[in-house]
């Protein structure tokens, strides 16, 4: 697929979550457990209970200096972020699989976002989110179904991949 289709895809996603915020996802949360908030494109997506996969590493490259027995010289290369892991979800709209299956189709549009930690009063407060840049879908994990289940919702995982996190904190800023 051509860029076209990524560019469209981008355009009928946003589209298709407008009008999704932090205030109307707090009002139809009905459980108190998912205190991320995801944020794809600008807009609030969802609300999961676990993140996994923020971080980083830095690979380096060895070098044996002649003459230089007692150590090897480590040189910094490239900076590796880890895939996203956001579980236990519950999310407004099926935004998570229409990314998904259009990047299985071909159609891969990398979007930024911000994960947003909640405190126990479901404010954001302190400040503390984590964006990242260019990220598609490369696993989805659907609800385990199960009619004599107590849970009454659905709940889903997904994996990105990303191309880098920056941390944030509303009072020191970019960390």
């Amino acid at each position: 697929m051509g860029l076209g289709s990524g560019i469209a895809l981008k355009a009928a996603l946003k589209a298709a979550l407008a009008g999704g915020s932090v205030a109307s996802f707090l009002g139809h949360d009905p459980h108190l457990t998912h205190n991320f908030f995801v944020e794809v494109g600008g807009v609030v997506v969802g609300g999961f209970s676990e993140v996994s996969g923020l971080s980083s590493t830095i690979s380096t490259e060895s070098y044996d200096e002649g003459g230089v027995n007692d150590f090897t010289h480590k040189f910094p290369t490239r900076t590796n972020a880890a895939d996203l892991v956001l579980s236990r979800g519950l999310v407004n709209v099926d935004f998570f699989w229409w990314w998904f299956e259009a990047t299985s189709r071909g159609v891969v549009a990398p979007m930024n976002g911000t994960i947003l930690m909640l405190n126990a009063e479901r404010l954001p407060w302190p400040p503390m989110w984590w964006m990242f840049k260019q990220a598609y879908p490369v696993g989805w994990e659907g609800p385990s179904l199960n009619a004599s289940s107590q849970a009454d919702i659905a709940v889903e995982r997904i994996t990105l991949t990303h191309q880098g996190l920056t941390k944030f904190t509303g009072i020191k800023g970019a960390l």
